[in-house]
């Protein structure tokens, strides 16, 4: 059995260790040891990035915004969906993430980060938010940490409070979506976001596209459009 190398390590803000792990080509990222995401499970990261595909016109602009560049599949999907005037932001927090991407996995989805259409923004994916103006994207897919239960810094649980829900509903355009990828199911969420406006919903989410069971879920808020 082939071991696991250990290609990368690293420290986040709040002091966690933060690791990249390769395994006959397969790579993984963990948190104090804790798997956090696997390329070998990425189904729900693809369908995470699916969910924009509605809102992106081929022959349009259109702007995107993906917290957490992770592994790269969510950039993957939204890619594949994406026209020529697609903008593409992807917020990461840690800067040796993008650049393991770039490096260590540039032949996984690395390489997506040389397309014209995405730009990568450094730092706390709220700052970003915060300063968006209002009716700014289409889209904005959150894959920070474990969802709205977080494991890493306390600080990701503002993103999924009531001030930060009501925040990315102000930055979406009428019509909009907010997806939000989470480890757990969590009962009171959909609510959360229905009371910031948003039509909710939890889509069951898959490690593998033939899995039988769903491990996470997908919390999807859609901004209503104003009645004509």
């Amino acid at each position: 059995m082939k071991p696991y190398h250990n290609l990368a390590e690293t420290r986040t803000p709040s002091g966690e260790k933060l690791s990249l792990h390769e395994h006959d080509g397969t790579y993984c990222i963990r948190l104090d040891g804790q798997d956090l995401m696997h390329s070998s499970t990425s189904y729900s990261e693809l369908m995470l990035g699916d969910l924009a595909k509605n809102l992106i016109e081929k022959d349009k602009p259109s702007r995107v915004l993906i917290g957490g560049m992770g592994l790269g599949f969510t950039l993957k999907a939204v890619l594949d969906h994406a026209g020529p005037q697609t903008n593409i932001e992807v917020g990461e927090l840690m800067e040796e993430v993008v650049e393991w991407n770039r490096s260590y996995m540039k032949n996984l989805n690395g390489r997506l980060l040389e397309d014209s259409r995405v730009s990568v923004v450094l730092g706390d994916v709220f700052t970003r938010i915060l300063k968006a103006p209002a009716n700014y994207y289409d889209a904005i897919l959150m894959d920070v940490d474990n969802g709205p239960t977080p494991i890493g810094g306390s600080g990701n649980r503002r993103l999924y409070g009531h001030r930060g829900l009501l925040t990315m509903a102000n930055k979406l355009k009428p019509g909009g979506r907010l997806a939000i990828w989470s480890a757990s199911p969590e009962p009171s969420f959909e609510g959360r976001l229905r009371s910031v406006g948003f039509e909710a919903q939890g889509l069951p989410a898959k490690l593998y596209a033939n899995a039988k069971r769903a491990a996470y879920v997908i919390y999807v808020g859609d901004k209503p459009k104003p009645y004509s």
